[in-house]
């Protein structure tokens, strides 16, 4: 029976398979494959390819683990705010009203000024006043301008 290798290091070993040392950008696929569940797309393989060392032919194992690292702790950002959104989210329907934004931080920070609450909920509204999943997973902006624009996607 054969296992699955175990991180970053396991699978940069199983996808070195001619051990040269490095992975391939098509290496670099199928480890991303076995250690995210889904294919880059050719602009993250580029990105990654184009930051290699020079005179290397690809990622080698230092590189691939801090490339790794950096999608792990992007990857568990995005599920922490996921989570919160779902938690303020308290009707199920995929989207957050002011009131159901209100609600909750009146519960999760009582004394956040009103203003404040406002302030950040007018950076993810759109035309109907509905703050998205979609919509509250993009960065939060900080540039003045964007705060009257309607949601960032």
């Amino acid at each position: 029976m054969c296992r699955q290798p175990r991180g970053a290091q396991g699978v940069f070993k199983a996808c070195d398979e001619d051990h040269k040392g490095y992975l391939s950008r098509e290496d670099f696929k199928v480890a991303v494959v076995m250690l995210f569940g889904y294919k880059p797309s050719k602009i993250e393989a580029d990105s990654v390819m184009s930051s290699i060392s020079p005179g290397t032919s690809g990622v080698l194992l230092e590189e691939f683990v801090k490339i790794i690292r950096k999608k792990k702790e992007a990857q568990l950002y995005q599920n922490e705010r996921r989570h919160i959104f779902t938690a303020f989210d308290i009707r199920y329907r995929g989207f957050l009203t002011l009131e159901d934004f209100q609600k909750a931080f009146r519960q999760v920070a009582p004394r956040l000024p009103e203003r404040t609450v406002l302030e950040v909920f007018s950076v993810h509204t759109s035309l109907t006043q509905l703050t998205r999943w979609k919509e509250a997973s993009s960065p939060l902006s900080s540039s003045p301008k964007d705060l009257g624009s309607g949601p960032r996607l």
